[in-house]
């Protein structure tokens, strides 16, 4: 992970591996990748809080990290479902993946002719 710096005031976080490209569909970034690089203690702890999420040092994987408890990794890699979503052209997960979706998200989707997967 790279620093957090400023640039012409404008606040600019850190790279943290992750593949973005633009979906057509969505009009949004598409993040293809969830990297998490977390290789060490300390940049477990500036990332949790950058992303204000500080009590994730609280659970069971992360005290494992912090007590050297468990290996440091890289982890992640591309997402299946994800890539699949970038080439099929679809707006939501459920298009490609089958699990289970709460019944209002579904309601959601239909209305919108997204055809979510049971």
């Amino acid at each position: 992970m790279t620093e957090t710096v400023q640039v012409n005031g404008k606040t600019m976080h850190g790279l943290n591996g992750d593949i973005l490209v633009w979906n057509p569909v969505t009009r949004q970034r598409h993040e293809l990748t969830s990297m998490g690089i977390r290789v060490t203690k300390e940049t477990l702890k500036v990332q949790l809080a950058m992303s204000g999420q500080e009590d994730f040092l609280e659970l069971p994987y992360h005290q494992a990290i912090l007590n050297d408890e468990i290996p440091l990794s890289i982890g992640g890699g591309i997402g299946q479902s994800r890539t699949f979503m970038y080439l099929l052209r679809t707006a939501h997960l459920g298009e490609v993946s089958v699990t289970v979706w709460p019944r209002q998200l579904k309601e959601i989707c239909a209305a919108r002719n997204i055809h979510v997967l049971e």
